[in-house]
C-alpha cells in the first residue's frame, strides 16, 4: 500500500541513509521528492564529511540539477572550472555535454550539508568524464520491471546489426 505524500517535510525527520565507497566517496543522505508527492521533480538532503563527494564527477544529458548549500564549505567541480562553495551558495547543472559535468567535494572542515534539486527524465544519459563511462537508463512506470539501466564505455560500441537475425 502506497503511502500518501505529505505536504511538509522537516529535513531532522528525514530517515537518512549512510555509504561509503573506496577513499573518496562518502555520504549520509536521502532522496525524498517522492514523499512530497513529486513525480517530476527529485529532492535529495546530503551529508557529506571533510575530504569526501557524494558523487562521480558528471554530466546529464536531459536533467538540469541545483544545489543548495546548507552548511560547511567545499569546492565544485564545474567543466573545467573549480569554485569555493560555502552555506547559501546555489550552484547550478543544466543538462549538457562535458562542459557542465559537476562534482561537490568538502574541502573544508566541517560536514558539507546541501539539498540537492533535480528535474526527473523518464530517459537519461550521464556521462562520467574521469573515467569514460557513460550511464544509460530509462525509468517509465516506477518500478523495476519498468527501467532499463546499463553503465559502458564507448570502446564496447557495437554495429547497428550486430547479433540480428538475418543481418
Amino acid at each position: 500500500m502506497a503511502t500518501e505524500p505529505k505536504a511538509v517535510i522537516n529535513t531532522a525527520d528525514l530517515k537518512l541513509e549512510h555509504w561509503t565507497q573506496g577513499e573518496l566517496y562518502e555520504s549520509t543522505d536521502k532522496s525524498f521528492g517522492a514523499l512530497l508527492g513529486l513525480t517530476g521533480l527529485g529532492v535529495s538532503y546530503n551529508k557529506v564529511p571533510p575530504g569526501k563527494s557524494g558523487c562521480p564527477f558528471h554530466n546529464h544529458h536531459v536533467e538540469d540539477e541545483l544545489f543548495y548549500v546548507i552548511a560547511g564549505a567545499g569546492e565544485y567541480r564545474f567543466g573545467d572550472a573549480r569554485h569555493a562553495i560555502k552555506a547559501g551558495d546555489v550552484l547550478g547543472a543544466p543538462a549538457g555535454g562535458p562542459e557542465t559535468a559537476h562534482q561537490i567535494i568538502n574541502t573544508g572542515t566541517a560536514t558539507l550539508v546541501y539539498l540537492g534539486i533535480s528535474t526527473m527524465a523518464k530517459t537519461e544519459i550521464v556521462e562520467y568524464p574521469d573515467s569514460g563511462k557513460f550511464l544509460a537508463k530509462t525509468n517509465r512506470d516506477g518500478t523495476k520491471t519498468g527501467r532499463f539501466r546499463h553503465i559502458g564505455r564507448p570502446e564496447g560500441d557495437l554495429d547497428y546489426w550486430d547479433g540480428e537475425p538475418g543481418a
